[in-house]
């Protein structure tokens, strides 16, 4: 029985320590910091401008009642009041902000990727071919001898 529990406790360890475990945990970990800030860019940054464009609407009060509440009818100042009220509504406001905030969340995630990608390929390969310097032709990069004209390399 100890040794199943030593062999089972092994087992977990070499789980959790492994590298794409932790790995996952830090993405995961960073994702919800990330998270946060793009929250506050929405909701902050970018829904400010667009709802004073847009004669100065504020989308997360942006809401449309489909049935009024038992104890209080409509209409309601926010939100809240119809919420409170038992309403039926349609938050089409908190719909708009969580969107964008989707649509930038991939946006960065995208351009992570991308920028991650062209780090990745942007270091060159070693060579793995060498020119002969006697008769030009492409050799591997640890010959000592050229395969084709026999001459000695240094």
């Amino acid at each position: 029985m100890a040794a199943y529990i030593k062999g089972l406790f092994t087992d977990f360890k070499n789980f959790a320590v492994k590298g794409n475990m932790v790995d996952m945990a830090v993405g995961i970990i960073l994702g919800a910091a990330f998270n946060g800030v793009v929250n506050s860019i929405v909701k902050d940054l970018i829904m400010p401008p667009i709802s004073l464009l847009l004669a100065k609407i504020n989308f997360s009060g942006l809401f449309f009642t489909l049935k009024n509440g038992a104890d209080t009818p409509g209409p309601y100042p926010s939100v809240e009041a119809a919420q409170n009220a038992g309403a039926v509504i349609l938050n089409l406001g908190s719909f708009l902000n969580n969107a964008i905030s989707f649509l930038i969340t991939a946006w960065a995630v995208f351009m992570l990727v991308k920028i991650i990608s062209k780090i990745r390929t942007a270091q060159p390969a070693a060579p793995a071919t060498k020119e002969c310097p006697f008769c030009k032709s492409a050799i591997n990069i640890n010959a000592v001898k050229c395969p084709n004209c026999t001459s000695q390399l240094q």
